[in-house]
């Protein structure tokens, strides 16, 4: 026992001291294994999963690694009970085994007949094995090696993958030396995930992501599919594949709803690979339109069911997952973790703030009470209407045209979910409104007029939360959401993460309706940003000073 930093608890959180000189070190020894899941200003707090421990069995951590981190670290004696459960479930990871047998393809082997006997007995597993090939071993189609490790994953018996990647069709690929340099960070992400052979990585919006997947390409030097979230972000791939690497405009192909075009590095959208026509779905058969060495899932968090379905089809392939934040409302972490693979690079929000590499945020929220008129017609609406009514309270309208005026000079983004909103919004601003009826040119000149700060301000809807980069936008206003969605809220703080020319800090507000659903579905959705570090703080809004008083509203 030493006056560590970390306190460790039966419940299997741990504590972490954030002042402490040893509490660098001691984030770094259990960041492969426990997951953050608050992150105030003084004490940190983490969980110990099975989900989190198998990620590490996965990623080369062993149980002795893991109790040594804690032995080392803990400030007061480790529970022996939590001990023995690290160890025990982390022994369940790897007696199961995926591996190619020269005669019989892919086999399931296991070191533990019980376990094998145990899995094979039930019902999902059934239908997916073939014949017994001895006591410890049976036949698996290559087809449903992805379903058989989720199936596995579920059943609490997780299986190492060993039968390993298929090279793909070569294709070289390789970093420009000149006019910019690879960060320490990114290239410790690429080169996690190569030796790994699969899995995600987790960085902050405005870190470089797209750079992360560049340098990824270059390392596997093969054909290469990207699946993107809109056709907005297939360009900006593009673009930032063109200026990061030797890939000329010929070798880049883009398939989206305007074009379709297969290429040595081909970027998709999930939107196209998605549609469905009479219960099909065509665009589907990318995936085996070449003979891909890589595979990479930009904002691998939003992975649509019918993709989770191919990604289980295609894992002979290398597969890259990058995202901001792992958080799903639906709960299926656990599918990205075996189809795609395990975390394999992390980097707290706020460690990238300190850093440099992101910019400082203070994140606002403005408390808005509805009148009394309102407060009767919100309590008489039908339960489900009653967010949507309570989000888009007219009240809220002047509260945005005074927070813009106060910004005057800045690049201003207003977000929302509903669209008689921002429409209401942007005509009483002034400014254009982006939403998904939008063209893709439109969209494309609008934002590009932002960048070049031609527009002070855009209206923008939920089709702006995603893989846009707007890198002097320093101010949002959200005005409605979707529901208590902690993604989003992330993703809409990300707008404004890269940082800013002159150093300055970004502002976030979140306009929140008090007394109402807006504001428990607010207190949801801060969750994940708390979690990161970062605290709101909140303000009435009759206390914000109007336009023709101050335009400093920390005054």
């Amino acid at each position: 026992m030493t006056d560590g930093p970390l306190i460790v608890q039966s419940d299997k959180t741990l504590l972490l001291e954030v002042d402490h000189p040893l509490a660098d070190p001691a984030r770094r020894a259990i960041a492969p294994f426990a997951e953050l899941e608050r992150a105030p200003e003084h004490v940190h707090t983490y969980r110990v999963t099975p989900l989190g421990l198998w990620n590490a069995r996965a990623a080369g951590h062993d149980a002795e690694a893991v109790v040594d981190a804690l032995l080392t670290y803990s400030r007061y004696a480790v529970p022996h009970a939590l001990l023995v459960d690290i160890a025990e479930t982390m022994d369940r990871y790897g007696r199961l085994t995926l591996a190619k047998d020269p005669a019989a393809g892919l086999v399931l082997t296991s070191t533990d007949r019980p376990v094998l006997e145990e899995v094979l007995r039930s019902a999902r597993i059934r239908g997916m094995v073939g014949e017994r090939i001895g006591p410890d071993a049976v036949v698996v189609h290559p087809s449903e090696r992805g379903r058989l490790k989720q199936a596995l994953l579920k059943l609490g018996w997780p299986a190492e993958d060993l039968a390993g990647y298929v090279d793909g069709e070569r294709h070289a690929i390789a970093l420009r030396e000149h006019g910019w340099v690879l960060r320490e960070y990114q290239r410790q992400a690429a080169e996690g995930f190569w030796h790994g052979g699969s899995g995600v990585v987790v960085l902050p919006c405005g870190s470089g992501k797209t750079v992360v997947g560049a340098a990824a390409m270059a390392l596997a030097g093969s054909t290469t599919l990207i699946l993107v979230t809109t056709t907005l972000a297939a360009r900006q791939w593009r673009d930032e594949l063109l200026r990061r690497t030797t890939l000329t405009e010929e070798e880049i192909g883009e398939f989206s709803g305007a074009r379709k075009e297969v290429r040595p590095v081909t970027i998709a959208t999930y939107q196209v690979m998605t549609t469905r026509r009479k219960g099909v779905y065509p665009h589907l058969e990318l995936f085996d339109a070449r003979d891909w060495g890589l595979i990479i899932y930009d904002e691998v968090h939003l992975l649509p069911a019918p993709i989770f379905r191919f990604a289980a089809d295609i894992q002979a392939r290398r597969r890259l997952g990058l995202t901001a934040t792992l958080v799903r409302e639906d709960g299926r972490e656990a599918d990205v973790f075996s189809l795609i693979g395990p975390k394999r690079y992390d980097a707290p929000w706020k460690d990238m703030e300190t850093q440099g590499w992101i910019a400082p945020a203070e994140c606002v929220e403005v408390r808005i009470t509805l009148t009394d008129a309102e407060r009767l017609a919100y309590a008489m609406a039908e339960p489900e209407e009653r967010y949507r009514f309570a989000a888009t309270t007219a009240t809220k309208t002047q509260v945005v045209v005074d927070l813009v005026a106060q910004h005057c000079g800045e690049q201003i983004l207003v977000i929302g979910q509903y669209l008689d909103q921002l429409e209401e919004l942007a005509q009483r601003l002034g400014v254009p409104l982006i939403t998904g009826g939008t063209t893709v040119a439109e969209r494309q000149r609008l934002f590009d007029q932002f960048r070049a700060g031609e527009l002070s301000t855009l209206v923008v809807s939920k089709v702006a939360n995603f893989s846009i980069d707007l890198p002097e936008a320093a101010v949002a206003i959200q005005v409605s959401g979707t529901f208590g969605s902690r993604q989003e809220e992330a993703q809409r703080l990300g707008r404004l993460l890269r940082p800013k020319r002159d150093g300055r800090t970004a502002r976030f507000y979140a306009l929140v309706a008090r007394d109402t659903l807006d504001q428990d579905f607010a207190a949801h959705r801060q969750r994940f940003l708390a979690e990161q570090g970062y605290a709101y703080q909140i303000v009435d809004a009759e206390d914000l000073p109007g336009p023709e008083r101050s335009t400093d509203l920390t005054a």
